[in-house]
């Protein structure tokens, strides 16, 4: 499992539950995509309860995290390659 720190995350959202990062999500980020859990952003494996959602904003990308014993936290990274394999999931 990759480094979330390594990503110089910035913090949007901090302690909160599932749903509150999905909603988060959904208000503040408009392109948005359903992702299994499991799935993987750079080196980061997702957890948590779906739907999960990831945004696309501007360059980077927008997705819950969760920290064992911490809890969830909206963060946003560099998207990189990530970009365009959300944007291909489109059917």
């Amino acid at each position: 499992m990759g480094c979330l720190e390594a990503m110089k995350p910035e913090v949007l959202l901090s302690r909160c539950s599932f749903a509150e990062a999905r909603e988060y999500i959904k208000k503040h980020v408009r392109e948005y995509y359903e992702v299994e859990p499991g799935y993987k952003i750079h080196d980061v494996h997702l957890i948590g309860v779906p739907p999960l959602y990831v945004g696309i904003d501007g360059e980077d990308v927008v997705f819950p995290y969760t920290k064992p014993c911490h809890g969830t936290f909206v963060v946003k990274v560099a998207g990189g390659d990530a970009i365009g394999r959300l944007r291909s999931r489109r059917k």
